[in-house]
């Protein structure tokens, strides 16, 4: 092989090797435990949601215009101004009970990361009689000013809130 043709390949193969050996550490035990303490704070926010009270819901989101919700009524509503308009819609109806995260996987790649979960718990009908809740759940999180902030939330449907819509 041609100097020449040895130094192109060289620079091939750097040019391959090292953005992936420079790349973040995307399976930091560190940042997989904020990912874990924003998804419970997403959770969190639910749950306070259930009872009437949005705030907390309000500050685990991005406020961007790309943010988008997909929840479980068969909605989708696209951009901070939707989504916060949905939370509060949802806070009126004050559904009670409670739902928790179950069997977390998170996927992390820079400064977005991706939580697939099971949502278990249950809601609350007119009657006060608890309404069973297992849907699938991803939601989405991307690092914003050294905090993560929810991007993307899509459930499966519960019938007894699409329904509601």
């Amino acid at each position: 092989m041609s100097k020449k043709m040895s130094i192109l390949w060289a620079v091939a193969l750097a040019a391959f090797v090292l953005p992936c050996s420079a790349a973040p550490d995307i399976e930091s035990p560190n940042e997989t435990r904020e990912i874990e303490h924003a998804t419970a704070r997403f959770y969190e926010g639910l749950n306070a949601m259930f009872t009437g009270d949005a705030s907390a819901m309000k500050q685990v989101w991005s406020h961007s215009d790309d943010v988008t919700y997909m929840g479980p009524d068969g909605g989708m509503e696209v951009g901070w101004k939707q989504v916060e308009a949905k939370w509060e819609t949802q806070a009126r109806l004050k559904l009670g009970g409670e739902v928790v995260a179950d069997r977390i996987h998170v996927t992390l790649a820079g400064d977005m990361a991706v939580v697939q979960c099971r949502e278990l718990g249950h809601n609350l009908d007119a009657q006060g009689r608890p309404l069973e809740v297992s849907i699938r759940a991803t939601n989405v999180f991307r690092k914003e000013n050294g905090t993560w902030k929810m991007v993307g939330h899509h459930t499966d449907l519960l019938p007894f809130l699409a329904q509601v819509r």
